[in-house]
């Protein structure tokens, strides 16, 4: 058997369809979108429209709506530090929940210097955002809250619709990074009612290199990046027109796939838990059981290091994750020297035993007989790194 890749919270690879339809924008269609005078300019402009449209309505949103950028941090960036910005008149304090992308979390000294006060919402032992905390936390002063819709670590959905009508009766702007769910899910941004989305395409099978962000109709945002007047003004530089449109594709192509690739997703994860809870003792499973994304299993094992897990499991021709990606090579936070997953800690996870996590995210080209390989192997995998553990036998319950 090939390698089996179950890692597609990292990324995933690009469709075939994606990358024919990109490829004439490399060489033969390379014209600048902005040369709009110029027949060489024109079509790589139209492609540019056609890719936004759709984008758009992958979301539910209207095309003016898009801005295309280079990644989903660049649009978490935009639209945290772009609101912030274009709001401080009116509040001086942002809110972001405690299992957010690094891309999110990591501004807040960045606010905080610039006369911002950031503070954390708690989220329960499923990594649900807490809605009292929030309620609590939103004082007259806020002005903006980010909130995943989904966290790729742990796979949970958040309660996005319901948060936004509270914070719309405040009066308060809600972001959401919707890197774990657009394209991946049915998403409809006027349904759930954000104000900014990040959009992230290679995580739909596009290319990587370029995201989008829906920005509401109305928004008052103020770009941080000078330059040209490339999409409507928030972004400037030359657009990456092949990942533009090899953006549109993967979107044209996760809204006609997303119903059979739901049910076999959820099919192929949920024999998958079922096939780890009945062969791995001490077994535990992290986010919520049912209100989470499709294809995505993560658990941590007493007793068991994760990296060495990890390692054992590619070893074996499996591909799996450890935390976050953006993560997964920060190291010497502890005595151990493995930093612990903020994400895990906030959700009750002994911060000792987090870097013991491993997550499982199955795609579309993944098979039931893949699950059943990686279920016959890694109870052994499991058993022998156990036995390396000089807590397992003490821990061990008699006759067991």
């Amino acid at each position: 058997m090939d390698r089996i890749y179950f890692d597609h919270a990292s990324t995933t690879p690009v469709d075939r369809r994606v990358l024919d339809a990109m490829l004439p924008y490399f060489s033969e269609q390379f014209g600048n979108p902005s040369s709009i005078l110029i027949e060489e300019g024109r079509v790589p402009n139209k492609a540019v429209d056609e890719a936004r449209e759709t984008l758009a309505q992958l979301v539910n949103a209207e095309r003016e709506e898009i801005i295309f950028t280079g990644s989903a941090t660049e649009s978490n960036n935009l639209a945290i530090k772009g609101l912030a910005l274009a709001n401080r008149d009116k509040g001086k304090r942002i809110l972001f929940s405690d299992i957010e992308h690094f891309s999110v979390m990591n501004q807040a000294d960045f606010l905080r210097s610039l006369g911002f006060e950031v503070d954390f919402i708690k989220v329960d032992n499923y990594g649900i955002i807490d809605l009292e905390d929030l309620k609590n936390k939103a004082t007259d002063d806020t002005i903006l809250v980010s909130i995943m819709h989904a966290n790729l670590e742990i796979g949970t959905i958040e309660p996005i619709e319901e948060i936004a009508l509270f914070l719309k009766e405040r009066d308060i702007l809600f972001h959401s990074d919707g890197t774990g769910t657009c394209g991946r899910i049915p998403v409809d941004v006027k349904k759930l009612g954000v104000d900014t989305m990040t959009i992230s395409p290679h995580q739909f099978y596009g290319p990587k290199g370029v995201a989008a962000l829906y920005m509401k109709r109305g928004a008052k945002l103020i770009s941080f990046m000078q330059g040209g007047f490339q999409e409507m003004g928030y972004r400037a530089g030359t657009e990456n027109v092949p990942g533009i449109v090899g953006s549109g594709k993967a979107a044209q192509i996760a809204m006609e796939e997303v119903g059979e690739k739901l049910e076999r997703l959820t099919r192929l994860s949920r024999r998958l838990w079922d096939g780890l809870s009945s062969s791995i003792e001490y077994i535990h499973f992290t986010g919520h059981p049912n209100i989470r994304l499709p294809g995505h299993a993560s658990f941590w094992i007493e007793f068991v290091e994760g990296e060495s897990l990890l390692l054992w499991l590619n070893l074996n021709g499996i591909a799996s994750a450890s935390g976050s990606a953006c993560a997964s090579n920060m190291m010497a936070a502890d005595e151990t020297g493995l930093k612990a997953s903020h994400v895990l800690t906030a959700v009750g996870v002994p911060p000792e035993i987090c870097s013991g996590s491993i997550s499982f995210s199955l795609g579309k080209d993944n098979t039931m007989e893949e699950v059943e390989y990686v279920l016959s192997v890694i109870p052994g995998i499991v058993k022998r790194l156990m036995e390396m553990s000089p807590l397992y036998e003490k821990a061990r319950k008699p006759g067991r």
